[in-house]
């Protein structure tokens, strides 16, 4: 039996997206800045999916970009508002510490650059609070950017109110929402955010494309050079076969988030009642306030790295973290965050569920977890310590 649980970091293409994909790799395939009637097929289907993914936003269609994903939009949002705040004297910028590397590596770059960069610390429950922001913003500050949900722990950030506390103290505000597009609401009026990302392959949409939302008004800066495509704020032919299959993706997922959610949700909390039942585990951020299909554990006395190889052997897929990250031994920056110490971070796991994962998947989960966990304590020397009392439990 096979069990993909991994959606977090990608997510199969639905029917719906592939359908919507294939008339422009087979029939419509013209260029969309061309002037024959040939290539106005794919302007007018640009034009659709800009349409079709504002409205799911609650945005307007000229203030979406299509990007290759979500760190590029990450990078042209914050580098465009730093630019703007470098022409008037604002050269610091807001963050936490357990963003996505899309997010933290520009901010070093920045750094290196001359910007103060302030990274928010992040409460054991994986959430940073308005007050937390509005004390840190200073007359200086150019841009606060914190995403919306974790990509790894799935904790779901007070995004509205922050947004209010930016537009208030007059500073721009950009949000990662690469995990919360198509899983969790979003009205960008309402919640006052001036630019937010998207990536399509987290919602069913194919990989290598994205979007930008840029509130009106706010800055936006050209990273990729070479033509007039995008309003000439990103170069390119655009790839309109991949661009449909995200506008058609990210509408199914709205129109379906409710039952979904709730579907999702039944299943995340089974897994996270069983998991709870290991002896020396723990749930890693807020219980309530995480994403439908997130489910982040540490277990005391064992290697993450083991527990996913033999978890693979079982037909499990997961991960111990971001898979942009995957390749690192180090110990994940989001759960050294959240105060996990760095033994305990490194017993990591993180499976993510979605709309096609069964309660078969959740039974087969639910039985092979707790054997691995048990397996590789049997053999491992930290375990025998900690059992014996030679060194101290700290979950």
């Amino acid at each position: 039996m096979f069990v993909y649980a991994d959606n977090a970091a990608t997510t199969k293409m639905s029917p719906t997206a592939i359908k919507a994909m294939l008339p422009y790799l087979e029939e419509n395939y013209g260029n969309a800045s061309s002037l024959y009637a040939f290539g106005q097929k794919s302007a007018e289907a640009l034009a659709a999916a800009r349409s079709t993914v504002a409205g799911c936003l609650n945005a307007e269609p000229r203030e979406i970009i299509f990007t290759s994903g979500g760190s590029e939009s990450d990078n042209q949002a914050i580098r465009s508002a730093a630019s703007w705040g470098a022409r008037f004297g604002k050269k610091h910028i807001i963050s936490t510490a357990f963003e996505h590397h899309a997010v933290l590596h520009t901010l070093r770059r920045l750094k290196k650059e001359g910007f103060d960069i302030t990274l928010l610390n992040v409460h054991e429950n994986g959430i940073v609070t308005p007050q937390q922001v509005s004390d840190a913003i200073r007359e200086d500050t150019c841009l606060v950017t914190i995403m919306y949900a974790n990509n790894e722990i799935g904790t779901i950030q007070p995004i509205a109110e922050i947004g209010r506390i930016c537009r208030e103290r007059g500073v721009w505000f950009h949000t990662d929402a690469v995990q919360a597009a198509g899983h969790l609401p979003i009205d960008v009026k309402a919640q006052n955010i001036d630019m937010l990302s998207l990536s399509a392959h987290k919602f069913h949409g194919p990989k290598g494309v994205g979007a930008l939302y840029v509130r009106r008004g706010a800055p936006l800066e050209t990273l990729i050079e070479g033509g007039a495509q995008e309003r000439s704020k990103r170069a390119g032919t655009e790839n309109i076969a991949w661009i449909a299959a995200a506008a058609a993706a990210l509408r199914e997922a709205c129109e379906h988030m409710e039952e979904n959610s709730a579907r999702v949700t039944a299943l995340r909390d089974r897994v996270i009642d069983g998991l709870s039942a290991i002896p020396h585990s723990a749930l890693n951020g807020d219980r309530e306030h995480r994403l439908p299909g997130n489910i982040n554990f540490c277990f005391e006395g064992i290697e993450g790295e083991s527990l996913l190889l033999l978890l693979d052997d079982a037909g499990i897929c997961a991960s111990s973290g971001s898979a942009c990250t995957s390749g690192s031994l180090d110990p994940s920056h989001v759960l050294l965050a959240i105060g996990r110490p760095h033994e305990v971070a490194h017993g990591s796991l993180r499976l993510t569920l979605g709309e096609y994962n069964t309660e078969e998947d959740v039974d087969r989960i639910l039985a092979e977890v707790p054997r691995v966990v048990e397996y590789l304590r049997g053999m491992s020397p930290v375990w025998k310590d900690l059992e014996s009392g030679k060194t101290r439990h700290q979950l």
